[in-house]
């Protein structure tokens, strides 16, 4: 039986009402705090080991999963190690993705992206490309919950991005797993409605 991914986020009071600024620059009513769910190992365990296995029931070949830092940390390494393969994140550098820290990359070794959320895959794609220029492939992006953006097909067990909002900015020919899709209303911060009552609040990682 599947999670009931809303319920979790819910239960763990992350899935916030009110006024956001994205790190895309959208608005939002709502956000997906993914910090508050993660804070408890148990749980983090238990949503990692469930996309480990629609990973896993893929039939797709992983050599290593990499995360962009800071929000995708805590899901990387725990869908890595739910995976049995090794972990390493990418963080900015004066704005830019940079692989540091020792870590490096075996030619053409298969790496699997994994965020917390998938908004618009912006961060993704630039991890994915520090994985590129290190001589790895990427096989799949995984992100515990898909704000929608990125839609998903999953037809015979294929899960592909179709039909994408343009803001999306994943590889289409690349496969993305996640928990649950959500499809909150985004808004740009020149005509958002809600900024006519309040001041839109940053509550991610990325400042």
């Amino acid at each position: 039986m599947s999670l009931d991914i809303e319920s979790i986020y819910k239960e763990h009071n992350a899935l916030l009402e009110g006024h956001f600024l994205l790190s895309s620059g959208n608005h939002s009513a709502f956000y997906l705090q993914s910090a508050k769910v993660l804070e408890n190992p148990k749980t983090a365990e238990i949503l990692a080991n469930e996309l480990a296995q629609q990973i896993l029931d893929y039939g797709i070949s992983i050599n290593c999963v990499c995360s962009p830092a800071l929000g995708g940390i805590l899901a990387g390494y725990e869908l890595a190690r739910s995976l049995g393969v090794r972990f390493i994140f990418t963080e900015r550098l004066e704005g830019k993705m940079t692989l540091r820290r020792g870590f490096d990359v075996k030619h053409n070794e298969r790496v699997l992206i994994c965020e917390d959320i998938i908004t618009t895959g912006g961060s993704a794609m630039e991890s994915a490309e520090c994985i590129k220029q290190a001589g790895g492939i990427v096989v799949a992006f995984a992100g515990l919950a898909n704000r929608g953006l990125c839609r998903r097909t999953n037809i015979d067990g294929t899960y592909s991005i179709d039909q994408s909002k343009e803001a999306c900015k994943l590889t289409q020919d690349i496969p993305l797993f996640a928990l649950a899709d959500f499809e909150f209303e985004l808004y740009d911060p020149k005509t958002c409605p809600l900024c006519k009552d309040s001041v839109a609040y940053k509550p991610g990682s990325r400042h």
